[in-house]
């Protein structure tokens, strides 16, 4: 995984999953110019979300914990730049229902 994404986006979605990612840096920059949409980043415990340096027009920042709180930080995702009529959300992965195995 790179050190630093650039992400510019207008009126679109952009989902970003940290469940599996490997990194040699305990820190990643994302520098964001998004107008409109959805940044979704699905994360894991140990990753830790920093929005402190995010300009904020018109939008929402949500952010739900990815689990064990007392999990050691393996990645830092700092968010910089502007955000305008849209959204960030950081949440855990999706579970998924109950399955079954077919029986013969």
């Amino acid at each position: 995984m790179p050190r630093q994404l650039e992400i510019e986006s207008s009126w679109g979605d952009v989902t970003l999953d940290f469940t599996q990612a490997v990194t040699s840096d305990a820190t990643l920059r994302i520098d964001l110019d998004m107008r409109g949409g959805t940044l979704r980043l699905v994360t894991r415990p140990g990753v830790v979300v920093d929005t402190d340096s995010l300009a904020v027009d018109y939008a929402k920042v949500k952010a739900r914990p990815a689990g064990d709180a007392g999990a050691p930080v393996v990645l830092r995702v700092e968010i910089a730049g502007r955000m305008q009529y849209g959204r960030i959300v950081v949440r855990p992965p999706r579970r998924t229902p109950f399955r079954t195995s077919p029986t013969p």
